[in-house]
């Protein structure tokens, strides 16, 4: 049975220490502010990043290079290992047409080696909480095929839900109108969004009020809940540098169902310049998105 690794993007939100300490390959994403461009190794810490958003200042994203994909994949393939890559949401951004891509030119030239890529039609956690899985199932000896159908089983399963504090940045990237976004700051309305089966992001609600919001995502959780009740990876709670709110979301949770595995991450850039200073989300499985 051929080794092989764990792979995933830059927006997975994980902890860099912990996918290196696993061995997991990260493929970059890149983003500017300003047009000076930022990722794979050139950063912004948490709060620089945040406050060049609160500043005003112009932010953009880009996917991952296809010639670094190549780059990555052949050392794998010299090393004669396979590499399950789960991916962002192919709804949500190129990435994972360029991974797969770059997938299928690497298995032409080494036709010995496997490279299984899975749109996991998420973001974020979501894909964090695959990648828990993948380890933890390959830590127990189970096959890169085996450990490929556990999660392509359970995709729709993953269940990303979040609020944002400032409409202006779903307006700049082409969510909601401008006179939405102006009436809605004025009246405190904070919507609640999600990643759908189609792996797209859509509102599913409009709630007034911050605290209001962040309840409405712990109750929404309870009902989606189902039967994966008691079978979690990990409960994941992301935040665009709000840090007391997560911890407020921590502590509802903790207290309602009693789960302790709770990562709490801040959002990347490539989901962070759309989703603004104040986002935050909760990630988990469930019986339905």
């Amino acid at each position: 049975m051929r080794e092989f690794v764990v792979a995933t993007e830059s927006n997975c939100d994980m902890d860099p220490i912990f996918l290196e300490e696993n061995g997991v390959c990260v493929i970059p994403h890149y983003y500017t502010i300003e047009d000076i461009e930022y990722g794979d190794g050139k950063e912004l810490t948490v709060e620089e990043f945040y406050n060049a958003l609160r500043e005003g200042k112009n932010a953009a994203t880009m996917a991952s290079n296809p010639a670094v994909i190549l780059e990555r994949f052949e050392e794998y393939a010299k090393q004669g290992k396979d590499i399950l890559f789960i991916s962002f949401s192919s709804a949500l951004s190129c990435g994972y047409n360029n991974i797969f891509n770059g997938a299928r030119e690497i298995m032409d030239n080494h036709p010995e080696m496997t490279i299984k890529v899975i749109d996991t039609l998420s973001a974020s956690l979501g894909e964090g909480i695959m990648i828990r899985k993948a380890l933890n199932m390959k830590k127990q000896g189970r096959t890169l095929e085996e450990t490929a159908a556990w999660i392509e089983q359970h995709t729709q399963n993953l269940n990303v839900q979040f609020t944002v504090d400032d409409l202006n940045f779903l307006y700049r990237g082409g969510r909601l109108s401008k006179t939405s976004a102006v009436l809605g700051s004025v009246i405190n309305i904070k919507p609640i969004l999600h990643i759908d089966k189609s792996g797209k992001l859509v509102a599913i609600d409009k709630i007034r009020g911050r605290k209001k919001s962040l309840t409405t995502l712990v109750d929404n959780m309870e009902a989606r809940l189902g039967e994966f009740k008691e079978e979690q990876v990990f409960i994941g709670i992301v935040h665009g540098d709000c840090m007391n709110d997560a911890n407020f979301i921590a502590d509802m949770i903790k207290e309602r169902f009693g789960y302790t595995d709770i990562e709490i991450r801040p959002i990347g850039p490539s989901i962070g310049a759309h989703s603004g200073p104040g986002a935050i989300g909760i990630i988990f499985l469930g019986e339905a998105r």
